[in-house]
C-alpha cells in the first residue's frame, strides 16, 4: 500500500539542520529547487494504493538514486553513509534520528518501479519546465554529441567476472591482514557458475564476520560491490555478462564495450534531450529524435550545432525541411554510402576513426580513394575494405558477403548539391560564430562522466543504462539550474 501524503516531520532535533546545513549548501538547494511530488504522481500506478503492507515513500527512494550517482557508492554503502550524514537525511526529509531504509528497498525500487521509459523521459522534461519557469533558457539552439559509458561487466563470462572481483577483494584484505591467506575458503576448480557464486558468498560471509576489517572502507566497499553483483544475478536469474552492451569505436585503434548516451544541450548547458543506445550506434543515428524530443520537452529548436558526424544527407534534408540550421562541418564520408549497394544495410561511418562500420559492428581495416585530381573525368569515391575472415563467419553475411569472395568492400561516392551548399554555409561568418559554442558539450560530457558516475555502468542491460543516464542528467540539470540562478541572484 502506498501512502497518499508525506508525514510532517516532528522532531525535537530538527533544528540541527539549520545549524550544520548552510543555506548555500548544494544539497539544500537541490532539495528546494523543485517540488518532487511529481515522482509520486508518476509512480503511483506501480503500487497497490489500498492493500498490503505500507510501502516506503518512492520520493525518498528516488532521491537516493540521485545521490547514488553523485557519490559513486553501492546501494549498501549509500544507506550506511546516510545513517550519519545529516545532509542526506535533510535531502530525504527525514528527521535526524530517523533510520535510513534498508538497502534492498533501493535495489528493488530501481529494478521494479522505475522500469518505464516514459517515466524517465518525464524526469528530463521536468527539469526543462523548471528552467523555463525561472527564465534561464533564452535560446533556440541545441548542441549535440554522444558520450560513451563502459559496461562494468565487460565482454567476459560470469565466472571471469566473479573471479576478478573476488581476487581484487582478497588482495585488499591481504594488504591489511596477511594471515588471511591461510583462512580463505577453497577456490572452486569447476566451471560451474553456481560453485563460483557459492564461493563468493562464503568469502563475503567470512570477511564480514571480522569486525576489525569492517573499519576499512577499502575492504567493506569491495565486499558490498561483490555482493551486489552476486545478488543481482540471484534475483534476476540472468547472466552477469552484459548481453546488450556492444563494442563501439572512439578511434581506429581504440574501442570500448558498453553504451552511448546521445544528448542535446542548450548553450546554457541544460540538457534538453537524451537517447541511450548500444555502443555500436553511430553518433548521427538519433539526430532527428533529439530534435523532436527537445521540442516535446518544451524547447524550440531552430539551430543545431554538432561535429562532422551530423552533416549526413538525412540530417541536412531534415534541417532544410524544418527550417533548422545545421551547424556541422561537412565530413566527406558521412555524405552517403554506395547507392548501388542496397544489399549492405546498416553500414555507418565512424567519424572518430574515419572508417565505415558494418552491420555486425566490425570496422573497415583500410580505405582506398579513387578519382579526384589525378582522374578528373572520374567521380571521386573511396572504397573501404573489411576483414574477409570475419565476413565468412558473420551472422549477417547473407545478402552482404558472397560465399568464396576474397574481399569485402563498401564504396562511398562524393558529394551532393546539398553538401556543396553546406560547404558554402560552413565558410560563412555566421557558421564560424555559432560553431564556437560546440566546446560546451565536450565539457558537459566530461562532467557527466566524472561528477555523475557515467564513466561505467552500475548494472547490466540497455534499460539499466537508460535509468542510470537519465537520473544522472536529471541531477546534473538541477545542479546547473541552481548554479545559474545563484549567479543571477548575485547580479
Amino acid at each position: 500500500m502506498l501512502p497518499n501524503q508525506e508525514k510532517l516531520i516532528l522532531s525535537e532535533y530538527i533544528g540541527i539542520y539549520e545549524v550544520i546545513i548552510k543555506r548555500d549548501h548544494w544539497i539544500r538547494k537541490l532539495h528546494d529547487i523543485i517540488d518532487y511530488d511529481f515522482i509520486y504522481d508518476e509512480l503511483k500506478d506501480k503500487y497497490c494504493l489500498d492493500n498490503g503492507a505500507m510501502a516506503y515513500n518512492p520520493i525518498k527512494l528516488f532521491k537516493l538514486l540521485m545521490l547514488k550517482g553523485k557519490y559513486k557508492l553501492s546501494d549498501r554503502d549509500l544507506i550506511e553513509r546516510g545513517e550519519t550524514d545529516m545532509a542526506i537525511k535533510y535531502f530525504l526529509d527525514l528527521a535526524p534520528e530517523d533510520n535510513m531504509p534498508h538497502h534492498t528497498l533501493l535495489t528493488k525500487f530501481r529494478k521494479l518501479r522505475l522500469n518505464d521509459e516514459l517515466i524517465l523521459q518525464k524526469l528530463l522534461s521536468k527539469t526543462l519546465e523548471v528552467a523555463n519557469n525561472l527564465g534561464i533558457i533564452k535560446t533556440k539552439t541545441i548542441i549535440v554529441d554522444s558520450t560513451h559509458t563502459k559496461s562494468v561487466y565487460n565482454p567476459k563470462s560470469p565466472i571471469e567476472i566473479l573471479t576478478e572481483e573476488s581476487k581484487a577483494l582478497r588482495k585488499t584484505v591481504y594488504e591489511i591482514k596477511a594471515e588471511y591467506k591461510d583462512m580463505m575458503p577453497s577456490k572452486p576448480t569447476s566451471r560451474d557458475l553456481d560453485d563460483h557464486i557459492k564461493y563468493c558468498t562464503e568469502l563475503i560471509d567470512l570477511l564480514r564476520s571480522d569486525e576489525q576489517l569492517a573499519f576499512y572502507n577499502a575492504v567493506s566497499e569491495k565486499i558490498n560491490y561483490l555482493e551486489e553483483i552476486v545478488n543481482d544475478d540471484i534475483e534476476n536469474k540472468i547472466s552477469l555478462n552484459d548481453e546488450e552492451a556492444r563494442i563501439g569505436h572512439k578511434t581506429a585503434d581504440t574501442s570500448f564495450f558498453g553504451y552511448k548516451t546521445h544528448i542535446a544541450m542548450s548553450p546554457e548547458r541544460i540538457i534538453t534531450a537524451a537517447v541511450v543506445s548500444t555502443g555500436d550506434k553511430a553518433d548521427n543515428t538519433y539526430t532527428q529524435e533529439l530534435i523532436e524530443q527537445s521540442i516535446e520537452n518544451g524547447y524550440d529548436v531552430d539551430i543545431l550545432i554538432g561535429d562532422g558526424a551530423y552533416s549526413g544527407k538525412s540530417d541536412l534534408e531534415y534541417g532544410k525541411e524544418n527550417n533548422i540550421k545545421i551547424v556541422s562541418k561537412t565530413n566527406q564520408y558521412v555524405y552517403s554510402g554506395n547507392p548501388t549497394a542496397s544489399r549492405c544495410k546498416g553500414f555507418t561511418f565512424n567519424k572518430d576513426a574515419g572508417m565505415y562500420v558494418c552491420t555486425a559492428g566490425h570496422m573497415a581495416i583500410k580505405k582506398v580513394r579513387n578519382g579526384g585530381k589525378k582522374h578528373p573525368d572520374k567521380a571521386q569515391q573511396t572504397t573501404f575494405f573489411f576483414d574477409v575472415n570475419k565476413c565468412k563467419v558473420c551472422p549477417y553475411k547473407d545478402g552482404c558477403y558472397s560465399e568464396g569472395s576474397k574481399t569485402k568492400t563498401y564504396t562511398h561516392r562524393l558529394p551532393s548539391k546539398l553538401h556543396q551548399d553546406q560547404v558554402d554555409f560552413q565558410n560563412s561568418k555566421e557558421f564560424k560564430e555559432l560553431y564556437k559554442e560546440r566546446y560546451k558539450i565536450e565539457a558537459k560530457n566530461s562532467e557527466l562522466k566524472n561528477s555523475y558516475s557515467m564513466a561505467k555502468t552500475y548494472t547490466s542491460g540497455l534499460f539499466g543504462m537508460q535509468l542510470q543516464s537519465i537520473i544522472s542528467i536529471f541531477t546534473a540539470n538541477l545542479k546547473r539550474i541552481i548554479t545559474i540562478e545563484s549567479k543571477n541572484n548575485k547580479t
